[in-house]
């Protein structure tokens, strides 16, 4: 097999033993990968020889990226491992058609620096983009900050290009915003989880870049009443919302205690804290005045007002200068380091309906007493599309708990219509989950879509479908 391999891609990019520690451990610290071989292909061709190979063998392929996903997605043994890290080329940006040609490899924040150089934004964001590849966003049909103005990564993608389970290139790197020939395979594989195929490249939608922001912190009487703001703030600003982000006291407070350079938001302590940030692509918003302030947050400023004298807003803090926009953006993007500073930690990451929100937050917070006392909440969301990552630091070490607080998550979240699963995959972590909330009409579904497309299972098995 080593042999095989290294005929593919070379001697130096079949990686084995102690060369693979670095693909060992998810990010998250919690699964590990026992590969026979790490291999590092340059080209789809190869990637197309790997999967061949594989399949030939009936040995299972597992895709890699940037290694920065949440529920194991990656993880297994006895596998080749693929990573994408030297597919890496972006070889478009096209202004006029605001599209952009890249390899799956890519990372993210180099997709944004080469959008931004032509005046565009790539609008997928979150805390991980400096080494999350677009491969691995794809795979997971990832979520992140900006799904309130733009969607989700389904939203952004035009085309793929997708290595079949047999070896066999599919070709479906679309540039159009229409075609209605046939099923619809790119959202197909676009968050199957490199479980159908492997991704090798994309055709990206980007978006005209705002050109200026106005960003703040408010504090809210309560969730419910947050849901009214970011209705009232997309009704006064037409629909100019890009990020509507809630952190609790409790987030804001453990941030506070591992951050030296943390800042509280406001001069006292609140119960809802929100960042919202808009962003204008009208020239004149964007344009200091003679004061040196640019309207659009003159704007902002006079709609919150407005918003504090009804009693709608508690406070609020629009930011005045880049370091303090960038500074509320580092409070919401720490939430990974916030969440992992304890341990037992049972990680959920539910939607549901906006308005719905609150209810969920109060229904399992009443819950989770009575299965585990003592243990403490930490939550940040995504207010504005219904994400909730709802995290516990667990009182006990008892798995049966965890499993507990997990199963009364999953009961409170689909009594409200929601779904266990918003942004991070289902990988291994959630295979129970599927098992006990998926409709088993729509699981036995989506095996036979895999049995059609990779009968040998050798495409990332064990993940998504649970036995």
């Amino acid at each position: 097999m080593i042999d095989k391999l290294t005929a593919i891609v070379g001697e130096k990019h079949v990686l084995t033993g102690s060369d693979c520690a670095r693909w060992g451990n998810d990010w998250m610290g919690l699964y590990t990968s026992e590969p026979i071989a790490v291999v590092r292909p340059a080209s789809t061709e190869e990637v197309a020889a790997i999967v061949k190979l594989g399949n030939e063998t009936k040995t299972a392929i597992v895709p890699v990226s940037g290694n920065t996903g949440l529920a194991g997605g990656a993880s297994g043994k006895g596998h080749i491992m693929v990573s994408m890290e030297r597919m890496n080329t972006i070889h478009e940006v096209r202004k006029d058609s605001r599209i952009a040609i890249v390899d799956a490899g890519v990372v993210l924040a180099d997709i944004h620096a080469a959008a931004d150089a032509e005046g565009l934004v790539f609008p997928l964001t979150f805390g991980a983009r400096g080494t999350a590849m677009i491969g691995g966003n794809l795979s997971t049909n990832a979520g992140g900050s900006n799904v309130v103005r733009y969607g989700n990564t389904r939203d952004l993608v035009l085309g793929v290009e997708v290595v079949l389970p047999t070896g066999e290139v599919a070709d479906l790197m679309s540039e159009l915003r229409k075609d209605n020939s046939g099923y619809n395979l790119k959202h197909l594989v676009i968050g199957a989880e490199g479980t159908l195929g492997f991704i090798t490249k994309a055709v990206l939608k980007l978006a005209p870049k705002p050109l200026a922001y106005a960003t703040a912190m408010v504090a809210a009487p309560s969730i419910a009443d947050s849901l009214e703001l970011l209705n009232k703030l997309q009704d006064a600003t037409g629909g100019a919302v890009e990020a509507y982000e809630f952190m609790p006291r409790a987030y804001v407070e453990r941030h506070l205690e591992i951050n030296d350079a943390a800042r509280e938001p406001f001069d006292e302590p609140y119960d809802v804290n929100i960042m919202v940030e808009i962003g204008t692509t009208i020239a004149s918003k964007a344009t200091p005045d003679e004061t040196g302030k640019l309207p659009i947050v003159e704007e902002f400023e006079e709609i919150l007002a407005g918003f504090f004298e009804s009693g709608a807003v508690l406070d609020a803090r629009v930011a005045q200068n880049e370091a303090q926009r960038t500074a509320m953006w580092e409070r919401r993007e720490a939430a990974a380091e916030v969440v992992l500073t304890h341990k037992p930690l049972i990680n959920h990451d539910i939607a549901v309906p906006l308005e719905k929100v609150a209810t969920f937050i109060e229904a399992i917070a009443a819950r989770l007493q009575t299965i585990d006392p003592g243990a403490k909440e930490m939550i940040v969301s995504h207010l504005g599309d219904g994400n909730v990552h709802y995290s516990v630091w667990g009182k006990s070490q008892d798995p049966e708990v965890h499993d507990a607080i997990t199963e009364a998550v999953e009961d409170e979240t689909l009594k409200l219509g929601g779904s266990f699963s918003a942004e991070h995959g289902i990988g291994v972590s959630k295979l129970r989950s599927m098992q006990r909330r998926k409709d088993p009409v729509s699981i036995a579904a989506m095996k036979a879509i895999k049995k059609a497309l990779d009968p040998n299972n050798i495409m990332n098995p064990g993940k998504v479908l649970p036995d």
